[in-house]
């Protein structure tokens, strides 16, 4: 790879989804037409980017990856506002690339959203959660009232949340998403050895 763009970049976003989701991972990667060395080719110059001394900010360093993004807007959140940027990703065509950006250029969170116009998936119940399929901020809404959980790493959110399954009886579960997207859900409360995580 001589020049690290937005095909390198959704191979970045991958490595942190392949520990949930290793088969879509390889399909997806497939599709990208790049190997397993490739993939961790891409992550090791995007984590040598990240740590660089003389690195300019992590704006910066998407828009010198990403190009000029697709569409920009103002955010308000709580009493703050800041400057909403989204990117394509083609893997994913409904949705976007999207970078929450304080005033002075810090980066207050970066993830996938569902693209501006796409209608996102039905979500009745717990069987409609399946990987990949939706995003934190529909899962929030379908679901209120959620709890926020501290991720297990960089790049992941989790949700804590009532829904029903397939039977209609009201279950508590924990909805995990890398880079914003969905990768799978667990049932804290399960009290059956085969009750494990879905996806």
């Amino acid at each position: 790879m001589t020049s690290f763009g937005p095909a390198a970049f959704q191979l970045v976003l991958l490595r942190r989804m392949a520990d949930f989701q290793p088969e879509l991972v390889d399909e997806a990667r497939r599709a990208l037409g790049a190997s397993l060395a490739d993939q961790r080719e891409a992550n090791k110059r995007w984590q040598a980017m990240v740590r660089s001394p003389r690195s300019r900010g992590a704006l910066a360093r998407y828009r010198s990856v990403l190009g000029p993004p697709e569409s920009t807007g103002r955010r308000r959140i709580g009493d703050l506002e800041c400057e909403a940027l989204r990117w394509p990703v083609p893997l994913w065509p409904t949705l976007r690339f999207e970078v929450l950006a304080a005033p002075d250029g810090a980066v207050w969170n970066e993830w996938l959203v569902r693209a501006p116009g796409e209608t996102g998936p039905e979500l009745d119940g717990l069987a409609d959660l399946t990987p990949w399929s939706c995003t934190v901020d529909e899962v929030a809404r379908a679901f209120a009232p959620v709890r926020p959980l501290e991720g297990t790493a960089p790049t992941r959110w989790r949700l804590d949340f009532r829904g029903r399954d397939a039977t209609g009886a009201e279950r508590r579960c924990v909805a995990e998403f890398t880079w914003g997207l969905l990768q799978r859900l667990s049932f804290p409360d399960a009290t059956d050895p085969g009750d494990r995580p879905v996806g």
